[in-house]
């Protein structure tokens, strides 16, 4: 090998080493830098019949194309789990667990209590101003708990429209990137810091949105939702949000967009397809779709449970029930009923059996005339009760064939078994209404009352039906405010020492069965059944199951997220005394070769001095 060859060898190798050097310095200082991919250079060995050297052919950047695709759509998934365990631990510090001050049960407890202080002590007027004040505090618990609910809605569609404006900006700046990346002329070290961009403005797409990402051999990628829909290829995606201003317990989401009441999700596809998010169920993970969950389920059936109890509470007051008087007919047994007293919501209750089998119905007094058979097995039959006899008769006869029932005059029906060897039995029936006010209607009373002092009968007949927000609605009725005689006096001068009203509320409290209303087949949400406190206990332990199977849920997607990410560390990141062991190998090649070039020119001159 000559010295001209020796020459250009070693002059390959100094050049090698300085790229090397260059690549090295630039990893050493980006060691901490987030989203920071590890480059090398990329060296060819060039042989020859006479020689071999080194050429450089660009800059290579670690990449691992399935560890990333999994990295994103981890993000997606431990961002939407984030998001609602972040919510309901809120919750859960609002509802407060069993058994603490301030929460549901507790002061439920306190109300009884107090109850049971008027039954010992009905002309004591501290005991009957502890239980108002106990009712009281009841119901601006849960119009506490309601606004809370409420407010957490509110606040997930300011989230909704923060992360829309945010999500367009990175599709948008991705976009450029993609531009960008078609320049021929760039610098390998340019491509390799904007391909970190890109990579960090994906990972930012998909905390927000699920999204799966095709990266192309040009550096650019495309985005699409795991569902299909393009968000960003030959062209970008617009999302946009239509808010709906203020929300309340009856602002719910509609899959029919002229009934919607809540901010309405866009997405404005590259090819100009407008699409609703929400209502097609596009979005399967990322933020959005965690506080769309918040905003239209989580939090609308912990409002409902609300509503429940509250309803259950008001019920349990207000209630009055009159027992059917037995009649006969024919051979045939069963019940007359007055229905003259009946308001929208009222229901009336039948026991019979059939052929040994014991049936329950529970006919509701409502025109929407929808039937279904509840979470304790009882069937619910809605009529209207409060119109013709006759006609709500024949009605009910035709939806119960085996009894027989006919109207006795007005506001009056009869139920009748199919008499003796028949194969039903009437076993009991009765009506249930709701006290007319305070005083003069029985030991029932209005203690809890809608707005207005509205009495709560729980009609089905309203759009929406009283039920949906009366957790926020609830009150305690103002004349018993202004006269706490009224927790005693359910007749107009009757004695103070009189304990029957507290005494049946304390019996209604504990036996008047409630069921969470709806039809559990079109329903996903958690049945309650069972008196007042025992539906409060469910209402909690729901809750607190939720809350931490969510914390869980999210712990769980956090922590392998977290060993995802300390992969790609091992595979992207930087490890500085790596680097600084390779920095020792440079300057040891650095230097051969330049003792090589140094020990050539003195040959040279050598050469050149003998000539």
């Amino acid at each position: 090998m000559g010295l001209t060859t020796s020459l250009t060898n070693a002059v390959s190798g100094l050049r090698t080493s300085q790229d090397a050097l260059s690549i090295l310095s630039r990893n050493v200082a980006n060691a901490g830098t987030p989203g920071y991919h590890r480059q090398s250079l990329n060296v060819v060995d060039y042989n020859s019949q006479n020689s071999s050297y080194a050429r450089t052919q660009g800059t290579v950047r670690a990449f691992n194309t399935s560890l990333q695709t999994y990295y994103t759509r981890q993000v997606s998934d431990a961002a939407n789990s984030g998001i609602q365990a972040n919510y309901l631990d809120r919750l859960q510090g609002a509802l407060g667990k069993p058994g603490t001050a301030g929460s549901l049960d507790t002061i439920f407890a306190d109300l009884q209590k107090t109850l049971q202080g008027i039954a010992t002590s009905p002309d004591n007027y501290a005991a009957r101003s502890q239980a108002v004040a106990s009712a009281q505090t009841m119901a601006e618990t849960l119009n506490r708990l309601s606004g809370t609910i409420q407010g957490m809605r509110q606040e997930t569609e300011g989230q909704i429209a923060n992360h829309v404006n945010n999500l367009n900006g990175m599709l948008n700046s991705l976009a450029e990137v993609n531009n960008r990346m078609l320049d021929l002329g760039m610098t390998d070290s340019a491509r390799a810091s904007l391909q970190d961009q890109r990579d960090r403005l994906v990972s930012g797409v998909a905390e927000l949105v699920d999204v799966q990402a095709d990266y192309r051999a040009n550096g650019t990628v495309s985005l699409m939702t795991r569902s299909g829909v393009g968000l960003l290829d030959n062209g970008v995606g617009q999302f946009s949000f239509e808010s709906a201003g203020n929300l309340s317990p009856n602002s719910q989401f509609n899959v029919d967009q002229n009934q919607t009441s809540v901010g309405k999700l866009i997405l404005t596809t590259p090819s100009g397809l407008k699409l609703d998010l929400v209502a097609q169920g596009i979005l399967q993970g990322g933020e959005l779709a965690g506080l769309v969950t918040l905003r239209d389920r989580t939090l609308v059936e912990a409002q409902d449970q609300l509503d429940e109890i509250a309803a259950g509470l008001a019920q349990a007051f207000s209630t009055k029930t009159a027992q059917g008087t037995a009649t006969s007919a024919a051979g045939a047994n069963g019940f007359d009923l007055n229905l003259g007293n009946m308001q929208p919501g009222n229901d009336m209750l039948l026991t019979y059996t059939e052929n040994g089998v014991e049936r329950r119905v529970r006919v509701v007094n409502s025109t929407d005339g929808k039937d279904y058979v509840d979470a304790t097995g009882q069937r619910v039959i809605s009529i209207n009760l409060s119109g013709d006899a006759t006609a709500a008769a024949n009605m009910l006869g035709s939806k119960l064939p085996n009894l027989t029932i006919s109207s006795t005059g007005a506001g009056n029906i009869r139920v009748l078994d199919a008499g003796a060897g028949g194969p039903t039995t009437v076993k009991s029936a009765a009506v249930r209404t709701t006290a007319s006010g305070v005083q003069g209607d029985g030991l029932a009373f209005n203690l809890f009352v809608d707005q207005g002092d509205a009495s709560f009968t729980n009609n089905l007949n309203g759009d929406p039906p009283q039920k949906q927000g009366f957790a926020a609605r609830i009150t305690v009725n103002s004349a018993i405010l202004a006269d706490n005689r009224l927790m005693v006096q359910h007749e107009v001068g009757g004695t103070l020492g009189d304990a029957d009203r507290a005494n049946f509320v304390i019996g209604q409290l504990s036996s008047l069965q409630l069921v969470s209303g709806g039809n559990p087949a079109d329903s996903k949400n958690f049945q309650l059944n069972g008196n007042l406190g025992e539906m409060i206990g469910q209402v909690l332990n729901f809750q607190g199951s939720s809350i931490n199977a969510a914390l869980t849920r999210s712990d769980d997607r956090q922590l392998t997220l977290d060993t995802i990410v300390d992969q790609m560390s091992s595979e992207y990141g930087v490890d500085v005394n790596a680097e600084m062991a390779r920095l020792m190998e440079l300057q040891n090649a650095y230097a051969a070769n330049a003792r090589i070039v140094s020990v050539v020119k003195e040959l040279l001159d050598a050469l050149f001095a003998s000539t």
